[in-house]
């Protein structure tokens, strides 16, 4: 099987994870790699073997390569998918797709105009957990859906990430970090959202971080650190998602959907696998359902594959940039509903992607 070519751009925190479970697909290789830092692309190409290591316009110049992998930080993705579909290549960003509205519509206009495509993590959706809870869902176990729930409670990253510095400023915070892997399994799920409403604080104006190299190091923060959001989806189903980098800690679920005839526990969206729960309607007992679906494990890069493949067949790929711009609507929505007082209406909208064949076996894409 010939292998689309991949280039990386970003080499820092989230790079390994990729570099790691690429190998497991077959259909995709990530032959170059780069970063502001050159020193940290020439290591991460020793590494995980990787031919090359080169500045971002020597990848984007390099005509073997089609798709451009984006993990710089969030307030660059825009700047590097911009130049990725300049150059005549496909662009798969991590998530969010842009920091503004403005540029995530900038690019799928880019994309549009020039015959190209435009994938976005998260693709969590894609694993066994989440794909197992969409086909009891399709298949009528619990009913008509009706709410759900979604609750990511922490205390933020700067006791654990190296550079935590961008998740208080512009383009960070709770919702635009981590929103994009609830909001997207939920769309998944349930259907495109048509208006919002929520609200958002700053507890902490000021993080410390406690972790390595920069222990000590104080960090101004410019963004709200947590958001409630109430979301009215275009199927009659209503929601609930808070997140928040202000808790010490919560005994909350992360994820449940609850329907006429029965609810569902989720698993940790950030996640592959998990368990699956539910409960029938009637009963008091939940029961753990087997997963139906494989990629269960990490599995980071399956949106780049499953990419790929559509490019080859001509059919749509599931982590595709209207997905992601819904969600990224969403999430400043919430925002924006806090300081005005009221709903957002959304402008934007997506179509459930696809579900996953049962029966693949890793590696495989379809």
């Amino acid at each position: 099987m010939e292998r689309t070519k991949v280039g990386l751009v970003g080499c820092g925190n989230i790079s390994p994870v990729y570099l790691k479970t690429e190998k497991m697909f077959r259909n995709i290789e990530i032959i170059a790699c780069s970063d502001i830092i050159m020193e940290r692309a020439k290591a991460r190409a020793q590494e995980f073997s990787i031919p090359k290591a080169c500045t971002v316009e020597e990848l984007m110049a390099d005509p073997d390569i089609e798709i451009v992998l984006n993990l710089t930080p969030p307030n660059s993705h825009g700047v590097i998918a911009f130049k990725a579909l300049e150059a005549g290549k496909h662009v798969y960003n991590e998530k969010p797709l842009a920091v503004t509205r403005q540029d995530g519509k900038k690019i799928l206009q880019l994309a549009k105009e020039k015959g190209l495509r435009v994938g976005s993590a998260p693709d969590t959706f894609l694993g066994g957990g989440l794909q197992t809870s969409r086909k009891l869902i399709d298949d009528g176990w619990i009913g008509k859906p009706i709410g759900a729930t979604a609750f990511m409670m922490s205390h933020g990253p700067e006791g654990w990430h190296p550079d935590p510095e961008f998740f208080y400023k512009r383009g960070g915070g709770p919702m635009l970090d981590m929103g994009p892997y609830y909001l997207t399994a939920l769309v998944t799920l349930l259907g495109p959202v048509r208006r919002v409403t929520g609200l958002t604080r700053i507890t902490f104006p000021e993080r410390t971080i406690t972790s390595q190299p920069k222990y000590g190091m104080k960090v101004e923060v410019e963004v709200p650190t947590y958001a409630v959001g109430i979301v009215d989806f275009a199927s009659g189903a209503v929601g609930t998602i808070i997140t928040s980098f202000d808790v010490w800690g919560s005994q909350l679920p992360r994820m449940e959907i609850y329907g006429t005839e029965g609810s569902l526990s989720l698993p940790d969206p950030n996640t592959f696998g998990g368990p699956v729960g539910f409960l029938r309607a009637g009963s008091r007992d939940w029961k753990e359902v087997p997963l139906t679906h494989g990629y269960i494990e990490q599995s980071r890069s399956i949106g780049v594959a499953d990419m790929a493949k559509a490019i080859e067949t001509g059919r749509s790929h599931r982590a595709n940039g209207e997905l992601a711009y819904h969600v990224l609507d969403i999430m400043h929505a919430f925002h924006d509903a806090s300081s005005l007082g009221r709903y957002v209406e959304l402008d934007s909208t997506c179509t459930r992607p696809a579900a996953l064949p049962i029966g693949l076996r890793v590696g495989e894409i379809d």
